[in-house]
């Protein structure tokens, strides 16, 4: 996630973001520019053809697909929201857990407290990475060979990471630790855990309806390819800018949406859950670690 301040007008202008987008859109420009070149050499210079071309029929498709652009864009930042508002329950929970633990267990039960010092963490690490592109085992903090054994060849590891917990939990309540009350209040916390990492896959494992972003992207393209026969006897050669700036425009904001709706990747607009999981790793440790 690109860190910036919304002050800095000129700053955001000539931001290297803008230089990215044109290398990606560049194939597209080169493409546009060719295409209208061929256009307007054909109709000004070749067969020399007069006609009145008009912008009309352009304007009024222009506010059909301005309303579409709108809905595509609401869309996504609807779901980076939604993504960045669970990414913020989980950093509220994982504290939330970690203070209980550490105030119902007692501080001569280490390895307890360790436990969940390095379980927690380990669930946001692996919900992290279940969400791009799976969980990697060495990514995890864990030093027991049972556990190791336990997680090897699952495929949903989040989910055994809080069956983990749950099981510890119910030994320290068996073992008279925890009270029923304490074990109540702590079974609260651990099941936000499956209810975040449900709203996260939901977003993750349901795009945009195929239809939707056909139609949107058949809708730019016919609208672009188009606009040099609007332009061409009014403006000349000079419809080849016009026209390049226009497809820059549309297809940016689509790549602008495309980018943002699978908020828990890498991209630059993507949200920063590498630095939320560092964050509630050194939280957590710090509230049950107190040596």
């Amino acid at each position: 996630m690109v860190k910036y301040d919304p002050k800095t007008w000129f700053g955001l202008i000539f931001h290297s973001y803008s230089r990215q987008v044109l290398r990606l859109l560049l194939p597209g420009l080169i493409f546009m520019l060719i295409y209208t070149f061929i256009i307007a050499y054909f109709i000004l210079d070749y067969f020399k053809l007069n006609f009145v071309s008009t912008t009309a029929v352009h304007s009024l498709l222009g506010i059909v697909l301005g309303l579409f652009l709108v809905f595509r864009v609401n869309s996504a930042y609807d779901r980076w929201w939604e993504g960045r508002k669970l990414w913020g329950l989980l950093v509220n929970n994982t504290r939330n857990l970690a203070a209980k633990v550490s105030a119902f267990v007692p501080d001569n039960d280490a390895a307890s407290r360790g436990f969940f010092a390095q379980m927690i963490p380990n669930f946001v690490v692996a919900m992290k990475e279940h969400l791009r592109k799976g969980v990697n085992l060495n990514d995890l903090d864990i030093v027991e060979d049972d556990f190791l054994k336990r997680l090897k060849g699952k495929e949903h590891i989040p989910n055994m990471i809080s069956l983990m917990l749950y099981e510890r939990v119910n030994k320290l309540y068996k073992g008279k630790v925890l009270t029923g009350e304490q074990l109540f209040v702590i079974d609260k916390e651990i099941k936000e855990f499956s209810d975040i990492l449900g709203g996260c896959e939901r977003i993750k494992n349901t795009p945009i309806p195929y239809s939707y972003s056909m139609y949107i992207k058949k809708f730019i393209f016919t609208f672009t390819v188009t606009l040099p026969f609007a332009f061409i006897t009014e403006f000349g050669y000079w419809t080849i800018p016009i026209v390049l700036l226009i497809f820059f425009i549309l297809v940016s904001v689509e790549l602008i949406a495309e980018e943002i709706e699978d908020p828990f990747g890498g991209d630059t607009n993507d949200l920063p859950i590498d630095e939320l999981a560092e964050k509630i790793k050194n939280n957590v440790r710090e509230i049950l670690l107190r040596d």
